[in-house]
C-alpha cells in the first residue's frame, strides 16, 4: 500500500469539514496532510462533544443526542480509527490521548449514523482539549506531565534496536540537552518485562560516573529515559583504531575497569560485557566512558537468574554453554573483561597469534581454562594492564 496515497484519500474524506484552529498542536507529524486531518478531526471532536455536553451528565435514564452531530462525530472517529489500523506498523503510527481513548471507545458503543443517538445512563461530561493534542505520534514522548507544567510532545528518532527494546533519542528544550528513551517491545512476556524493569532499577540504584545515568520509568508504557552518550566503544574503536596510542587505550580501559570494580562491590555481575554496551561521552578535552545495558545483570537471590537464562554475552566464556549460564560467576566476568581489554588494546576480537609477549601473557592468564589461574578480581586486571 502507498501510504501517501492512503493519507490523501483520508484527507479528501474529511476535507468538507476542514478547520485549522488546532493545527499548531500537530506540527510534529511528518506529513502536512496528516496535520490537517488531525486538526480537522480535533475540531470535530471538540465542537461535537461540546454539543453533547449540553445533554450531559445523564442520570439513570440516558438521553438523546442529535443526528447531525452524531454523524459528524462518527465521521471523525471512523477516520481516525481507520488510520490507526492502517498506519500502526509504519513511521506514521499514532495513538489517542489516554483520556480520549476511553471517551471515543464509549462513544463508539452508542453513536448512530441515522436518527440520532441514545447516550447511555450515567455518562459524564467530556473534557474538551483546546491546548492539548488528542492524537499523539507513537514516535514521540510526553514531557512535563507534573501538575505544575504544561504537556509537551517531542519527536523521537530511532537509533537502535535489540531483542527486548527499541532505543530512541530526543531533544529536551527545557534542559537544552539530548536524552535517550529505551522502550520495551510490545511482544515481551511478563517475565521479560520484569527483567527490563529490573535493568532500570539496578542502574537507578548505582551511583558512579562510569555508569550510564537513568531518570524515570513509565509503568504504563514500559519505557525509561537515560542520558545520551555520543558513541559506542565498538564504533569508536572502528573509527579511531589506527590513531589511538597505547596510553589512550589504557586510559579507556582504566575507566571501564573502575565501573566494573564498582559494580562488583555492590554484589552484582553484569553478564553482558560487549563493546556495544560500553558508551562514550565526547568532550573537547576528555572522553568519559560508561557501562550500560544491565538487562542480564545477576542479582543475589533474584528469581530472574534462572537455569534457562540465554547465553548472550558478546565476550562470554564459551564454557558457559555446557556449564549453564546460571553458573555464571566472578571468574566468568573477569574472562569477559579480559577479552574486552584485549579488544581495546588492539581493535581485534581474535585472541590467537598474539605477537606482543606481554599482551599474550595478559590474555592467556585472563582466559585460562583453569579458573584458579584467571584474574580473581578487577584489581588484578588493573595490575596486569600496568605491565603492558
Amino acid at each position: 500500500m502507498n501510504i501517501e496515497n492512503y493519507i490523501e484519500s483520508q484527507y479528501r474524506e474529511i476535507k468538507p469539514f476542514q478547520n485549522y484552529e488546532y493545527i499548531g498542536l500537530y506540527k510534529g507529524f511528518p506529513s502536512n496532510k496528516m496535520q490537517e486531518i488531525f486538526a480537522t478531526a480535533h475540531y470535530l471532536f471538540t465542537s461535537n462533544y461540546k454539543r453533547m455536553n449540553e445533554r450531559l451528565p445523564t442520570k439513570e435514564y440516558g438521553t438523546h443526542f442529535w443526528a447531525e452531530e452524531s454523524r459528524n462525530l462518527l465521521l471523525a472517529i471512523n477516520t481516525i480509527r481507520g488510520m490507526q489500523r492502517t498506519l500502526k506498523n509504519t513511521s506514521y503510527a499514532f495513538e489517542l490521548d489516554s483520556y480520549y481513548e476511553k471517551v471515543v471507545t464509549l462513544s463508539e458503543e452508542f453513536l448512530s449514523t441515522s436518527g440520532g443517538s441514545e447516550i447511555p445512563p450515567h455518562t459524564d461530561k467530556v473534557q474538551l482539549y483546546y491546548t492539548l493534542p488528542i492524537f499523539i505520534s507513537k514516535n514521540s514522548i510526553e514531557l512535563g506531565t507534573d501538575e505544575n507544567s504544561s504537556r509537551n510532545f517531542v519527536d523521537l528518532k530511532l537509533i537502535g534496536e535489540g531483542s527486548y527494546a527499541k532505543v530512541f533519542s530526543f531533544f529536551d528544550d527545557y534542559y537544552n540537552r539530548k536524552y535517550v528513551l529505551k522502550r520495551a517491545k510490545k511482544e515481551l512476556n511478563e517475565k521479560e518485562i520484569e527483567r527490563f524493569k529490573q535493568e532500570f532499577e539496578q542502574m537507578a540504584n548505582l551511583s558512579s560516573p562510569y555508569i550510564v545515568q537513568v531518570y524515570r520509568y513509565d509503568d504504563d508504557k514500559n519505557e525509561y529515559i537515560m542520558e545520551y552518550m555520543d558513541i559506542s566503544l565498538d564504533k569508536f574503536i572502528e573509527k579511531n583504531n589506527q590513531s589511538l596510542s597505547k596510553e589512550d587505550r589504557k586510559g579507556i580501559a582504566y575507566q571501564i575497569l573502575k565501573a566494573f570494580r564498582y559494580i562488583h562491590s555492590k554484589g552484582l555481575l553484569h553478564r553482558d560485557i560487549s563493546p556495544k554496551n560500553i558508551l562514550i561521552k565526547m568532550y573537547e578535552d576528555v572522553k568519559v566512558i560508561k557501562v550500560s545495558d544491565f538487562g542480564l545483570v545477576k542479582v543475589p537471590e533474584s528469581d530472574l537468574t534462572t537455569v534457562n537464562t540465554e547465553f548472550k554475552g558478546y565476550f562470554n566464556d564459551p564454557s558457559l554453554i555446557t556449564e549453564g549460564f546460571y553458573s555464571y560467576n566472578l571468574l566468568h566476568e573477569t574472562y569477559a573483561i579480559t577479552r574486552l581489554v584485549y579488544y581495546i588494546m588492539t581493535g581485534k576480537t581474535n585472541t590467537s597469534n598474539i605477537k606482543d609477549e606481554k599482551l599474550r601473557k595478559f590474555v592467556n592468564k585472563g582466559l585460562s581454562a583453569n579458573h584458579t589461574e584467571r584474574y580473581q578480581s578487577v584489581d588484578e586486571i588493573i595490575d596486569g594492564i600496568r605491565e603492558l
